[in-house]
């Protein structure tokens, strides 16, 4: 992966087949993106993707983020912390199409890219920008977690464009966040191109749900 190319557009200004969980707050049954969670668990691992912090590994993340002056959950507060913004989260992106799980203490954010990016494009469409301010508004008013951000492609074409092009949308949607104001020093990003699909690519359908940046938010715990 393009790791120094990641590191520096993550840190610019914008200028230019799943489980089931219960939703802690509403009581609901959703989708739980376990698969998305090992991904970036495994990328987290490796130390890929960093957008500032040049000490690898989860401990390095931390101490940049404790750093920035991001204060660190413990006990039960980890949940309550992470349960008010999962209801703020689901309020505020009602009938935009981005769908809010949970899985444990984790929340991801599934971003279809037929409502953020054109075909083959890494431009976001200017029509998602008022969903992505709101997501900033929030990410901001919940500064202690960490915010990881991965593309995914479908399979037509090859590693060779769905790679970069996946690593491409997760880089300019943490750029816009950065631009509005989201700490630099939470974010992770990467893209995996068409490895990681969650639906069939064999129809249009499944290969729409398969085009998709996707934000995991973990608590930063002490």
């Amino acid at each position: 992966m393009r790791n120094k190319a990641l590191i520096a557009l993550a840190g610019v200004a914008l200028m230019t087949a799943a489980c089931t969980t219960t939703d802690p707050v509403t009581g609901e049954v959703v989708r739980d993106n376990t698969k998305t969670n090992a991904i970036i668990g495994a990328a987290v691992g490796a130390g890929l993707g960093y957008a500032t912090n040049t000490n690898k590994g989860e401990q390095g993340r931390k101490n940049a983020v404790i750093g920035a002056g991001i204060g660190a959950l413990a006990g039960a507060a980890v949940g309550q912390y992470m349960d008010k913004q999962q209801a703020e989260l689901r309020r505020e992106l009602a009938g935009t199409n981005v769908t809010v799980t949970r899985n444990g203490d984790n929340i991801i954010l599934n971003m279809p890219s037929d409502v953020t990016f054109g075909s083959g494009s890494a431009s976001i469409d200017a029509s998602f920008y008022p969903v992505l301010n709101d997501v900033a508004s929030i990410l901001n008013k919940y500064p202690s977690t960490y915010v990881d951000i991965v593309g995914h492609a479908d399979s037509t074409g090859s590693d060779a464009i769905n790679e970069p092009l996946s690593e491409d949308r997760a880089n300019s949607t943490a750029a816009y966040l950065t631009s509005r104001g989201v700490v630099n020093q939470r974010l992770f990003v990467a893209g995996m191109g068409s490895r990681q699909p969650i639906a069939s690519n064999a129809t249009p359908e499944g290969r729409a749900k398969n085009r998709r940046v996707e934000i995991t938010l973990r608590p930063v715990q002490e």
